[in-house]
């Protein structure tokens, strides 16, 4: 069976907390060097996705922290709206952690191919947000994207899941929070509207698909990973328990 690797969550980490006290408590089972990257906020881009940016989960130590482990740091770039300009104005940022071993997980095409062009060294993968289910759009987003994050619902589907190819270019979260049961995902596009604004500014525009489309939270979810391993899977992804918050 062949060796997996995580990407691990910092999220809500302070940046004055070292990076290997914030993993030990957090993935206490969980073995350092089996780690490829860690994924987080640094200094403020307008290129953030996914959550709200208020404040640098990273620091410049924890990073070399990382490096020294040999592992990587991946910038969480999933806005859905990116312009050329934009691109342009953060270039110094995507040069500063350019490097073998670090990569950008994204949403937008278009970002994905001009990071490609100018910074070759970044693994490219394609975030969750993206909703990628299919075999077909896999087959047609794997010469954008070098990693495919599949969405979370697929675990309820084995048979399906296990059908999916290629599997070493593929990527399963095996822990879950209110996305699993989501059936809209309206606050992505929110979010990026709001990275766009001033630091605490827009908050209002978060918009949550439980205010319209109501759903039973099922709470934190664990996936079986041994069972993931089993049908070939190597890629995975864990985000923090919010027990251990």
């Amino acid at each position: 069976m062949a060796q997996s690797n995580y990407s691990v969550s910092c999220r809500n980490k302070s940046a004055d907390q070292p990076v290997d006290d914030f993993l030990n408590l957090q993935y206490p089972l969980l073995d350092k060097y089996a780690i490829s990257t860690v994924f987080g906020f640094v200094e403020r881009t307008t290129l953030y996705g996914g959550r709200i940016f208020t404040g640098p989960e990273l620091s410049d130590n924890d990073i070399q922290m990382l490096y020294q482990w040999e592992v990587g740091l991946k910038l969480p770039l999933t806005n859905t709206f990116v312009t050329e300009e934009e691109y342009e104005k953060e270039y110094a940022l995507l040069e500063k952690y350019h490097r073998k071993g670090n990569s950008v997980v994204l949403v937008n095409n278009d970002l994905a191919m001009w990071i490609r062009r100018d910074f070759p060294d970044y693994e490219i993968e394609a975030s969750v947000i993206k909703n990628i289910s299919k075999q077909s759009t896999i087959d047609k987003y794997l010469d954008i994207y070098d990693i495919i994050v599949l969405p979370m619902d697929l675990h309820r589907a084995p048979e399906f899941l296990e059908s999916l190819e290629p599997k070493i270019r593929l990527r399963l979260f095996i822990t879950a929070a209110c996305a699993f049961t989501c059936p809209a995902k309206t606050c992505y596009k929110s979010i990026s509207k709001i990275n766009k604004m001033p630091v605490g500014e827009g908050h209002e525009l978060f918009d949550c698909s439980q205010n319209v489309l109501p759903r039973e939270m099922e709470g934190f979810q664990e996936f079986d990973i041994n069972q993931l391993m089993e049908m070939g899977f190597t890629n995975f992804k864990v985000t923090r328990n919010p027990k251990r918050l």
